[in-house]
């Protein structure tokens, strides 16, 4: 039983590292790919305010967006994975 709980632990502390990784990669890449799409078609006469304000925008939208909820994938699988393996083993 303790095992157990040491494995639950220490996998809880290991997928949250997992998934700040990848949640600040992930928003890392979708402010790069607005700042990207604002230096390739800027607006006519719209300064670094408006520059901030979209790329802003953009990210407001991320924050709601299916891919930032997607990310919590990263907590589901491997504990689905962890007790079917559990399962299958201690029950055949």
């Amino acid at each position: 039983m303790i095992a157990l709980i040491r494995l639950a632990l220490f996998g809880f502390i290991g997928l949250s590292v997992i998934y700040f990784l990848v949640s600040v990669y992930s928003r890392s890449v979708r402010r790069e790919k607005l700042e990207r799409r604002w230096d390739e078609y800027p607006p006519e006469g719209q300064g670094n305010a408006e520059r901030s304000a979209y790329i802003e925008a953009g990210m407001r939208d991320y924050e709601k967006g299916l891919r930032k909820k997607l990310i919590w994938l990263v907590y589901v699988i491997p504990m689905i994975v962890v007790a079917v393996t559990v399962y299958l083993v201690n029950y055949q």
